[in-house]
């Protein structure tokens, strides 16, 4: 990002709370409760992190914590 790019107002936890109650509820992010960041905001996070595959990544990992509390090798990441 450039220097004088503006700072994200919403936090980034507030997105994350945006999208999962977008996934929980199955409706759109206009429909956002007003609690919760702006629907733009959420779907421009969501895009970035959609982008840099943050969600396959997060998915690995969680596979291998489990695998491990399991007593199981974890396999090589795919990444």
């Amino acid at each position: 990002m450039r220097e004088d790019a503006g700072q994200r107002r919403p936090p980034l936890r507030e997105l994350f709370n945006a999208l999962r109650y977008v996934v929980r509820m199955g409706c759109t992010g206009r429909y956002l409760p007003h609690d919760l960041p702006p629907w733009a905001a959420g779907y421009q996070q969501w895009a970035r992190w959609r982008d840099a595959r943050v969600f396959e990544a997060l998915t690995d990992d969680l596979r291998q914590v489990l695998r491990l509390n399991q007593a199981r090798p974890a396999p090589t990441p795919v990444r």
